[in-house]
């Protein structure tokens, strides 16, 4: 059964999706736990950024074909509704928690796992690396966990009608072309990327930060006045912070600020 590690440092915690011979898939217990693990993030200050990777070459290959595909196909109509509320209580969780989502994608990352790299805040991936939403292969539509409406905000509607429709895999290459990676490194430095990039945010202003992440969720069905009002709230309330005040502090005595998020 695949399991999820956890190891914590400097603020950063990495989670190791851990079944590398199996290319890490997914299994109702692994969607729980990691359900239940972004939804404590909320509660959880010590931890200020969270990395996302998988054992091995991969990165994660989607529900198990043996512990998921196959005991659906014996579910009942109100079981399939429940897991699949599980499943998206998943991205929810991620979306909820305030600390950034760095995924690391190297190799496969099909099915639910490109849902997991989807929902992530940032993303980095190998020249290898295939991403693939590929529901439609095993007769389910493209709308899993959310990725009709959050993938064309990333790549653009054409784009991923084009994947959903197709299930077809991107390399590593197209994804950074199409914006669904942020950027490309070798196999070997992949981790240690992600990790320094959510280590340079863990050690920023992290209330701004969650600020940030939750604004852009947010102002996904605002209206631009709408958004706009509420940016203004926002930026006031951050305004009153001791992390702001830090950070003219520091320009005045021209030293590096040292923000601890409140």
């Amino acid at each position: 059964m695949t399991k999820a590690r956890v190891a914590v440092e400097n603020h950063v915690a990495v989670v190791t999706l851990d079944r590398p011979e199996r290319k890490n898939p997914l299994t109702f217990e692994l969607y729980a736990q990691l359900r239940d693990w972004f939804s404590a993030l909320r509660g959880d200050p010590s931890i200020k950024a969270v990395v996302l990777t998988g054992a091995g070459e991969n990165f994660c290959s989607g529900g198990d074909v043996h512990d998921i595909i196959g005991p659906l196909t014996t579910r009942t109509p109100s079981e399939l509704v429940e897991f699949t509320r599980m499943t998206g209580d998943l991205v929810k969780a991620m979306q909820a928690a305030p600390q950034p989502i760095v995924a690391a994608v190297d190799g496969v990352c099909a099915g639910a796992g490109a849902i997991l790299a989807m929902a992530s805040d940032l993303r980095y991936g190998t020249a290898r690396s295939q991403v693939a939403f590929l529901f439609v292969r095993v007769g389910l539509a493209g709308c899993d966990m959310g990725a009709c409406a959050m993938l064309p905000r990333i790549i653009g509607f054409g784009r991923a009608a084009e994947l959903l429709y197709t299930g077809r895999a991107m390399n590593g290459d197209e994804a950074h072309a199409w914006g669904f990676f942020n950027g490309v490194a070798a196999a070997d430095d992949l981790l240690s990327r992600a990790t320094e990039v959510a280590r340079a945010l863990a050690d920023g202003p992290t209330l701004a930060h969650a600020m940030t992440k939750r604004m852009l969720h947010e102002e996904w069905s605002m209206p631009l006045d709408a958004a706009i009002d509420a940016e203004a709230l926002a930026q006031a309330t951050l305004m009153q912070s001791n992390d702001f005040r830090r950070a003219y502090d520091a320009f005045v005595q021209r030293r590096t600020p040292i923000f601890e998020g409140n």
